[in-house]
């Protein structure tokens, strides 16, 4: 019961804080400011159009990389496996980029190319980190993270090329979004988005069992009848779909996939039965409430909310090398 009443109460602050975000900004609109009446109807068009879709922008993209480090902390049965650290996020950023330097405009199945790059950027990472970390004898923690740090950094310098090769003004949209934001006008960039993290989201509530499973031990997940190779790559595809479509969108942000999974197992345990809607709800509510920060603290200008959650995520990241919770397993 216990963990029922910290999914609920968790519910609850990500409700309320969705439900208030859209009135905090720059300069706070009241209740009576978003109904269209009279002749002033700015503040109106504020909410409704950019306010109301970058809330949501936010919170389904917290809650594609909260879910995605969840999923990746489970398979590698390590707190550091993270959608950042492993270098996906890095893949994703490079598939979108290769896409917007190429010039072309293509869609698939309604699906913008920039989205479908970033997908395939993404599940390219995370297949080039774990056939490194396999390639040695054993499975250790330290091969994992050198693997992910090489392929980002591999990745990285190709975005590096890409912008030194770009004019002045594609060279500082590509600088800008890589420190990752949450701008949009309207609901385009949500309902592209949406698709991803409902396909991603419903394959990792959907392996909840095999998580638990998978999460103590491959032999163990074996002996009780999974397939982990089948999972792992159904879960590889499903956390690259919803990095890729974040990626493709925001930019890449960090370290939201590593603080939101496990502040969720401090609060509520191990068992991905609650762990995951926790994680899911979690995630929205702390992007979210980075994004508030990053609107109001050196207001009017904004800060990016990649450079928010990298300066929260960098000295989580040491506590957790230090503490030793690296370690460990997550079970």
């Amino acid at each position: 019961m216990k963990r029922i009443y910290v999914l609920i109460i968790i519910g609850i602050c990500a409700t309320a804080v969705f439900c208030i975000a859209p009135f905090v900004g720059m300069e706070t609109i009241s209740f009576e400011n978003i109904l269209y009446h009279g002749s002033d109807t700015i503040k109106a068009d504020i909410f409704w159009k950019i306010r109301i879709p970058r809330v949501l922008m936010a919170f389904l993209s917290g809650a594609a990389l909260a879910l995605s480090g969840m999923t990746f902390q489970a398979l590698f049965r390590n707190p550091l496996a993270t959608p950042f650290t492993l270098g996906v996020s890095s893949g994703a950023a490079f598939g979108a980029t290769i896409y917007v330097k190429s010039g072309l405009i293509i869609s698939l199945f309604g699906i913008s190319g920039q989205s479908v790059s970033a997908f395939i950027g993404a599940l390219l990472a995370i297949t080039m980190v774990y056939g490194l970390t396999c390639a040695r004898r054993g499975f250790s923690t330290a091969t994992m993270l050198l693997a992910g740090v090489a392929v980002s950094f591999f990745f990285s310098s190709f975005i590096l090329f890409i912008q030194y090769m770009s004019d002045f003004t594609n060279s500082f949209r590509i600088l800008r979004w890589l420190m990752g934001g949450l701008e949009t006008v309207g609901f385009g960039s949500v309902l592209t988005l949406l698709p991803f993290m409902m396909i991603g989201s419903s394959i990792v509530l959907f392996f909840n069992r095999e998580l638990n499973l998978m999460s103590v031990g491959e032999d163990i997940a074996k002996s009780r009848g999974v397939n982990v190779k089948s999972i792992k790559t159904i879960l590889f595809f499903a956390t690259s779909l919803m990095v890729g479509g974040v990626v493709s969108q925001c930019g890449p942000i960090g370290f939201v996939g590593m603080m939101s999974p496990h502040i969720c197992r401090l609060l509520i345990g191990y068992d991905h039965h609650y762990l995951t809607p926790a994680t899911l709800l979690f995630g929205g509510l702390f992007l979210t409430l980075c994004d508030i920060f990053s609107r109001i603290l050196i207001a009017p200008a904004e800060i990016p909310v990649g450079v928010i959650t990298a300066l929260l995520g960098g000295p989580f990241f040491l506590w957790l090398l230090i503490s030793g919770s690296s370690e460990h397993s997550s079970m």
